[in-house]
């Protein structure tokens, strides 16, 4: 197979590859285990600072795993690049090599059963075809849209095909396609930003996008300081997905259960009730494919059901650790996996509150564009600490008064979705795509109370 790939290929290509993986492997051991994965496809972003593009990159994805168990004895290899007879031979070679030096896994699980996994197709073929002069014109609208005021960002577009095979028989396939514009608006003494992902590249509105992102720089002007102390919050939905990653890696992946780090008590309101979490790739809004890398369906589950933990987040390990007839969630992730189970499209469900009316709501807070930089204090209670960026407001009688500098925070993110601390759920969703082509959908928030510690120097 060559390096280059077709956007619009249906993954037949791919799968090609997978099942001559396999053969290999037959050829060599019929008794040894195996699973292939082939992910194919392009990305690209056209890159701009000062209002003027100054890069323009492109990638042809090629990349092939591979993982064998051979005698209980498991190893892995991957090839990126040309995935010809030649090279899927060596991949072989290296894999059983690997494994002829590797101890006895213990805790190998084996291979997924054969399964169906959902009928979804996130694919757009305006997203897979865009040019480079498709990504310009909407950087060039985003640019004029500003209002004059010094811009940056980058807009990307990205088409990912996933093939998967294993020995026992289980095949999958599927493809994705996820256009992302994120953008800065600046003043001398503020920035302002705005986001927007989907699966159709034409529902990037690089103009609305400017307006807002203007508007917020302008707004955030000159601003003043605040005093530490816990306030109620209005949190966009960039800072609901930083909560939420952090949910679903230190709180409902099975590793983290497994080893004692995990706030999650199933069955216990932990959380607000107006707080659902739904693992839903299949949800119109989403972007991703529907198994993961051991080529485990992604069937929709609630991770949380009106406040109420219902599940953890297994790949095959630690489904075979947990007993009690628990099984893979689909939250394998590809390759060396020193994080745990992968969370894949993660839907907070929205609630029916304007997020104009969310800021309408507060009787003395802050609204947040951006956290970043944040970090675990305590993985038990999932304290984290992080910065306000792009954006914060002094919020009194429901009205904006001022902005404010950037403020350091400290804070239990259980605790900040604890039952009675969430006001009200925005009514919009926000794709977020993330790694290996999956993404969280999510709302803006309304929280009665964040621990604000100090300054961004401080």
């Amino acid at each position: 197979m060559s390096a280059r790939v077709d956007p619009r290929d249906t993954g037949a290509a791919g799968a090609a590859v997978a099942a001559r993986v396999l053969e290999l492997v037959r050829e060599r051991s019929t008794a040894a285990e195996a699973e292939v994965v082939v992910r194919t496809g392009t990305s690209a972003l056209t890159r701009f600072a000062n209002s003027f593009i100054h890069q323009n990159v492109a990638e042809d994805v090629s990349h092939v795993a591979l993982r064998v168990a051979v005698d209980g004895r498991v190893a892995a290899t991957s090839l990126d690049g040309v995935a010809d007879g030649a090279a899927l031979s060596r991949l072989v070679d290296g894999a059983f090599a690997a494994a002829a030096v590797s101890p006895v896994d213990a805790g190998w699980p084996g291979l997924a059963a054969p399964a169906a996994v959902p009928a979804v197709d996130h694919w757009d073929d305006g997203t897979a075809d865009a040019s480079p002069d498709d990504r310009a014109r909407g950087v060039a609208a985003f640019v004029a849209a500003a209002g004059g005021l010094v811009t940056a960002g980058a807009l990307s577009t990205a088409a990912l095909h996933v093939a998967f095979a294993n020995s026992a028989g289980q095949a999958a396939a599927g493809r994705s396609t996820v256009a992302t514009l994120d953008g800065i608006a600046r003043t001398p003494t503020s920035d302002g930003v705005a986001r927007a992902s989907s699966v159709r590249f034409a529902d990037i509105d690089a103009a609305a996008a400017a307006e807002r992102a203007g508007h917020k720089a302008r707004t955030a002007a000159d601003p003043g300081d605040l005093e530490p102390g816990r306030y109620e919050v209005v949190i966009e939905p960039s800072c609901v997905t930083n909560i939420l990653d952090f949910l679903a890696a230190y709180g409902f992946g099975g590793r983290a259960v497994e080893e004692g780090r995990s706030f999650v008590r199933l069955g216990e309101a932990q959380l607000d009730p107006s707080i659902t979490i739904r693992e839903d790739v299949t949800h119109p809004g989403m972007a991703g494919i529907a198994f993961d890398a051991e080529g485990t369906p992604r069937v929709p589950f609630d991770v949380v059901r009106d406040g109420v933990p219902q599940a953890i987040l297994h790949d095959r390990r630690t489904a075979a650790t947990a007993g009690s007839g628990a099984r893979s969630t689909g939250n394998a992730m590809l390759g060396a996996n020193p994080w745990g189970q992968v969370p894949a499209s993660l839907v907070v469900l929205p609630g029916a509150v304007a997020p104009k009316d969310l800021v309408r709501g507060m009787a003395r807070g802050i609204l947040v564009s951006d956290f970043w930089y944040t970090r675990v204090l305590d993985p038990r209670t999932l304290v984290v600490t992080g910065l306000t960026r792009n954006g914060a407001w002094l919020v009194e009688d429901g009205r904006i008064v001022r902005p404010v500098r950037n403020l350091r925070f400290t804070q239990s993110y259980v605790e900040a979705l604890a039952p009675g601390n969430v006001r009200a759920v925005g009514s919009d969703l926000a794709l977020f795509p993330g790694g290996e082509g999956d993404a969280t959908l999510v709302p803006s928030l309304h929280l009665g109370s964040w621990n604000f510690t100090g300054g961004a120097k401080g």
